[in-house]
């Protein structure tokens, strides 16, 4: 497998990262950096660790593993966004409460939009992969595009707070949603 095929793997794996990424800086009042390479951090992490962890695990697990992956991140992503369409539709208690930075939150998500990544970690046991140059080219890129969601999240949440976090909710469900149906066949790859 070549260099361009694991760089659009990287990118199609962190575009869930992305998505929640963005649902983050959607909720920041004011733009913070640190908390920015942190929401980018988990994620690049976790979408290194898991294909790491799923390269290890290789075939024998494959199948118990690809049983379940789709029903914990859909019922990650969906506790996670429900809660944020709660607090979008309570009454507004000031910026203090939506601009919570909580790292367990940020942790379930970044768990929930990384167990792709164990799958496409299982199959690289059976490729000629070269697995420490795979996992750091993929946290590499979900790295620098969690953070460009930051980005652009922030620029537009900064304007509409509690439209925002609503619209960032729906958005996490649906992903869980989407990963659902991915994995039961509903929907095609």
């Amino acid at each position: 497998m070549g260099f361009y095929e694991l760089f659009l793997i990287a990118v199609g794996l962190s575009m869930d990262a992305f998505a929640v990424a963005v649902c983050k800086g959607l909720n920041m009042p004011r733009l913070n950096y640190r908390q920015g390479v942190v929401i980018a951090l988990f994620f690049g992490v976790f979408q290194a660790v898991m294909p790491l962890i799923g390269w290890f695990l290789g075939q024998q697990f494959a199948s118990s593993i690809s049983a379940f992956d789709h029903w914990i991140a859909f019922a990650l992503l969906s506790f996670i966004g429900g809660k944020m369409i709660l607090e979008a539709l309570k009454k507004d208690t000031g910026d203090e409460a939506s601009a919570r930075f909580d790292l367990t939150e940020i942790l379930i998500l970044a768990i929930a939009t990384s167990i792709d990544a164990l799958a496409v970690g299982i199959t690289f046991a059976f490729l000629n992969v070269s697995i420490g140059s795979s996992v750091c080219l993929i946290g590499a890129t979900t790295f620098v595009l969690s953070f460009i969601g930051v980005l652009v999240g922030h620029k537009f949440g900064a304007k509409y707070k509690n439209k925002a976090e609503l619209f960032g909710g729906v958005i996490l469900v649906l992903i869980g949603v989407k990963i659902l149906l991915e994995h039961l066949g509903v929907i095609g790859f």
